[in-house]
């Protein structure tokens, strides 16, 4: 039980890390390269669909893998486990401090009401959202490892 514990745990962690990456380095420059500002439009769609999908799959990701390391604790790889929800709890906090706050005013925008730094906005976005990624590649690592 254990084992197919660490299994969904792990691939429900590599799902979102796939989702987040795309994000950050895939859909973040096909939006950017857009004419205009209609990359902009295509931020706040993607705020307001992916920003009801995320809390879930992070806070999940979470409790997941907090049950793991609960139940799997004396056994080898439970500190891998642990030091991987930390660094989901580390996602979480980041998300909640300092990226949610950012896409909630980027989904609302329209043209006639966006606020004068927006790109420099969705630019900070994109940097705090590039450190937490390479937080959750790590904790995904360590789940991984964890698995052998």
């Amino acid at each position: 039980m254990l084992d197919a514990l660490g299994v969904v745990t792990t691939v429900v962690v590599g799902l979102m890390v796939g989702v987040e990456f795309s994000v950050a380095f895939i859909m973040s420059r096909i939006l950017d390269a857009l004419p205009e500002d209609s990359g902009q439009l295509g931020h706040a769609h993607g705020g307001r669909m992916l920003g009801a999908l995320m809390p879930f799959w992070y806070i999940g990701s979470l409790v997941l893998s907090a049950i793991w390391a609960i139940a799997g604790w004396p056994d080898h790889g439970a500190g891998l486990v642990s030091t991987a929800a930390g660094l989901l709890i580390v996602s979480v906090v980041m998300s909640v401090l300092l990226l949610v706050p950012i896409n909630n005013r980027n989904r609302t925008w329209t043209p006639e009401n966006r606020p004068a730094d927006w790109k420099d906005q969705l630019n900070r976005w994109n940097r705090y959202h590039h450190v937490r990624v390479a937080v959750i590649v790590t904790a995904f690592t360590l789940l991984a490892t964890a698995l052998s």
